[in-house]
């Protein structure tokens, strides 16, 4: 026996090998799996670098981060800083705050047709909780819609 096969564990992957289906299924309930933060954001800046038809290098360039970084950053590889997202949204012309509601958007989105999914898969008497995916919280009572926080 070798050293490496002492040490090994079972690992569970995060994220799906290459070869696998491309809509990873949520083994327990047979839904997509939750979407992570990271794909949201590469997503983003790679449809707003394309649209713009730019380059990796031109972007990269712009932005002051390596295209290597941030080619894996697009692809969902890599958990991006703050300042590297804001590096980047610069570079295509966008404020942080334009990427982030973007993801936002397409966070709200694949949630929706993931709660779909499941109310059908569970049917109308699923016993899943509501997530509420449009508009702002309008708290009402006694202080006219002031919260007071303790």
């Amino acid at each position: 026996m070798t050293s490496r096969t002492t040490n090994q564990a079972d690992v569970i992957p995060l994220r799906p090998s290459p070869t696998a289906d491309p809509a990873p299924r949520d083994s327990s309930r047979d839904l997509p799996r939750e979407p992570l933060w990271r794909d949201l954001v590469g997503e983003v800046l790679r449809r707003e670098r394309q649209a713009q038809g730019r380059t990796l290098k031109d972007v990269s360039e712009a932005s002051r981060i390596s295209m290597a970084y941030l080619s894996e950053v697009e692809r969902g590889r890599k958990e991006a800083s703050s300042e590297v997202l804001a590096a980047a949204a610069q570079a295509l012309g966008l404020s942080l705050a334009d990427v982030l509601a973007l993801a936002g958007e397409r966070l709200v989105s694949l949630t929706a047709a993931r709660t779909r999914s499941r109310s059908r898969s569970l049917g109308t008497a699923g016993g899943h909780r509501s997530v509420r995916t449009a508009g702002p919280v309008r708290p009402t009572g006694p202080m006219g819609g002031v919260l007071l926080a303790a």
